[in-house]
């Protein structure tokens, strides 16, 4: 294994969103492209800075972050800036100040995206007890962090930057916006009230927790909104909140709109789902719930065109074809259309980086070839049904539909996209 040249920027870590006790190599050993990462010895502080387009704020927030924590904890700290590819390319510009400030590192993803999977991501690498993060639009305070930080030292599991306590508040934010916040936190207690009751201010994206309380803990994170996940899901006991005032951003464009409202009530009916029975049968075996939601929809569009493809063909005041060969002919197209949408749909966050006819036409020689073996098992079940058991064809071909959707939706979760996946 080759060392790492200290200004080189950080591979990124791939396979479950899980965070490590600690991310020495033997305990990553499953986790691909982690032997070069700079983790031989544990300090006390990770910062994450998530960046997408920040380049016009960067330098300031390493500046300001650096000069606090200097002092606090001079040499027990790290700055992991974890950017997105960004088009202003706020990577190299980070990249750039890494002679400047030696605790800096820096990440870019070029096949994965998102504000919470890049907090995950810089977890992983990260080399501290205490794990946190901050936005780099300056919109977050930086001088609140070493109040975090010293709740935390004092025994708190989590430390919360709320805009929803003493000391707390926001600049200059319309009624409109305020009104979705607080809605936003209303729902979350009733939907989720053993989670999102238990801080003032669930959607804060400001915060620290120990590492300790989420290691071994797959997360699911969904849109902007990670600290649900730490809630839901992490281990987390003393929780201590530390007001502050969410500034307007100064420079850049606010990354704030309806669609993360959206995905946090998602994010909360998901977490929902998995307190009860349901989630713990999906952890069981490990189902991805949202992913079966969408697979199940677009199998729904299918058994559309596949029930009228089925009478168009074989009904007796129409084409009139043999019902098996009139069944045959319906099920490949409906197929066809399945895999369309799966294709820019269900896996679309896999598929967006294997761009390419030849790349989706494998893709769909795959999925066809699953489905071709479900279609044997629907046509089996479908004879079984109509021939042996006198049930009605149209509602036969409705349970043969059923079952085989579950054949296929695992399947090709297993075989037909998994190609696709970051590794």
């Amino acid at each position: 294994m080759t060392a790492q040249h200290p200004l080189a920027l950080l591979e990124v870590p791939s396979g479950p969103l899980q965070v490590f006790d600690y991310p020495t190599v033997a305990q990553n050993a499953h986790v691909h492209n982690q032997g070069t990462l700079k983790s031989q010895h544990s300090i006390k502080f990770s910062l994450i800075i998530p960046t997408y387009n920040e380049g016009t704020n960067i330098q300031d927030i390493i500046c300001l972050l650096s000069g606090l924590l200097d002092q606090a904890i001079p040499g027990e700290y790290e700055l992991l800036v974890v950017d997105d590819n960004s088009p202003d390319r706020t990577w190299e510009i980070a990249q750039g100040l890494m002679s400047q400030y030696p605790q800096l590192r820096v990440m870019r993803r070029q096949l994965e995206r998102g504000l919470s999977s890049a907090v995950i991501r810089g977890w992983q690498a990260a080399r501290g007890e205490i794990l946190g993060v901050i936005d780099a639009d300056l919109q977050h305070p930086p001088e609140v962090l070493l109040k975090l930080l010293n709740a935390v030292e004092q025994g708190a599991d989590l430390a919360v930057a709320s805009r929803h306590v003493e000391g707390g508040g926001v600049s200059e934010w319309s009624l409109a916006r305020r009104f979705l916040s607080r809605g936003a936190q209303t729902l979350g207690l009733i939907l989720l009230p053993g989670v999102v009751g238990r801080v003032t201010d669930p959607m804060s994206g400001y915060f620290m927790v120990r590492r300790s309380a989420i290691s071994d803990r797959t997360l699911y994170p969904l849109g902007y909104k990670i600290l649900l996940e730490v809630l839901g899901r992490g281990d987390i006991g003393q929780i201590a909140e530390v007001g502050y005032v969410f500034q307007e951003r100064q420079q850049g464009e606010s990354k704030v709109t309806s669609k993360q409202y959206i995905e946090y009530l998602h994010h909360l009916t998901r977490l929902r789902i998995a307190g009860g029975r349901l989630g713990r049968i999906q952890q069981r075996f490990e189902i991805p719930l949202g992913r079966l939601i969408r697979f199940g929809l677009v199998g729904f569009s299918g058994v559309f065109v596949d029930m009228t493809l089925l009478y168009l063909l074989s009904d007796s005041t129409t084409l009139g074809l043999p019902l098996n060969l009139g069944k045959s002919i319906a099920a490949e197209i409906a197929i066809f259309n399945n895999f369309l949408w799966n294709d820019a749909w269900t896996f679309g966050d896999l598929t967006s980086s294997q761009r390419g006819i030849q790349k989706r036409f494998k893709r769909f020689l795959k999925f066809n070839f699953i489905c071709l073996a479900g279609l044997v098992l629907n046509l089996l079940t479908f004879d079984v049904l109509v021939y042996l058991l006198g049930v009605n064809p149209y509602l036969a071909n409705l349970i043969a539909i059923a079952i085989v959707t579950v054949w296929n939706f695992w399947l090709n979760l297993k075989l037909s996209w998994r190609v696709t996946e970051v590794k």
